[in-house]
C-alpha cells in the first residue's frame, strides 16, 4: 500500500480512498478514513490539503490518498 500527497488536487479523484482531518480534530491530527464523494478545493494545491467530502457525508482536508499496491 502506498500514499500520495493530499495538497495535489490531480492526486485525488471521486471513490478515491483518503486519510482526512476533519477541522475539529486539526489540533490532534486525528485521520479519518473514507472514500471520497466529492472535492471542494477548485485550486490546483493547497497547502494543508485539498477539501473533499467523503460518502459518509464527512468534511476535512486530505492528508493522505491511499493508493492499492496491484500484484
Amino acid at each position: 500500500m502506498n500514499r500520495s500527497d493530499g495538497r495535489l488536487l490531480k492526486n485525488i479523484h471521486p471513490g478515491d480512498l483518503v486519510e482526512i482531518v476533519q477541522k475539529h480534530h486539526q489540533r490532534t491530527g486525528e485521520l479519518t478514513e473514507g472514500l471520497v464523494k466529492r472535492i471542494l478545493t477548485k485550486s490546483p494545491n493547497h497547502s494543508h490539503g485539498i477539501k473533499v467530502q467523503l460518502d459518509t457525508g464527512e468534511v476535512g482536508r486530505v492528508k493522505n490518498v491511499i493508493i492499492e499496491d496491484e500484484d
